[in-house]
């Protein structure tokens, strides 16, 4: 990794441990939705500003449905109904019933356990490991969900519904 490249992977190492410490901590400072608003950005920068080091193949995750289980319904019980939002699909106009399908506990899990993945693949493989994952996985998975996040958490901040 060139100079800056480091410099840039750096920032996207603190701001996914930032992350993973105010989803730890949820729902403990009450004003930790808006510490979600602030940070979203910043991560979706320093992953944009990524470049792929080409690490080995991403292998599929052994996933502990439970801990992500756990941490979805922690996060949704206290989102409440700020926790669902229409997707572009949806119809709005569908009054009947309650179709909506984004979900943003679910947002936040998955990129919670993305970034989570690339902070232990730090420590055992290094950083071109590391960067090829987050790299791999949030054009494939999470970066969905993070540009979800972000405008759900821009709906709640304009609609004064952080806190």
């Amino acid at each position: 990794m060139s100079k800056a490249e480091h410099a840039r992977f750096t920032a996207l190492v603190e701001t996914a441990r930032r992350y993973c410490a105010l989803i730890d901590e949820a729902p403990v400072k009450p004003d930790w939705l808006l510490g979600l608003f602030r940070l979203l950005p910043e991560l979706h920068a320093a992953v944009v500003a990524l470049r792929d080091p080409g690490g080995g193949p991403v292998a599929p995750e052994g996933a502990d449905f439970e801990a992500r289980f756990n941490l979805f319904t922690r996060l949704r019980r206290h989102l409440g109904d700020r926790d669902r939002y229409w997707l572009e699909y949806d119809d709005p106009g569908d009054t009947a019933g309650d179709h909506r399908t984004g979900s943003l506990a679910d947002d936040l899990t998955d990129i919670y356990f993305e970034l989570r993945r690339g902070l232990e693949l730090l420590d055992a493989a290094g950083p071109k490991e590391a960067a090829h994952l987050w790299e791999a996985g949030f054009e494939q998975h999470w970066g969905q969900h993070l540009v979800d996040a972000e405008r759900q958490l821009y709906a709640l901040k304009v609609n004064d519904r952080l806190m």
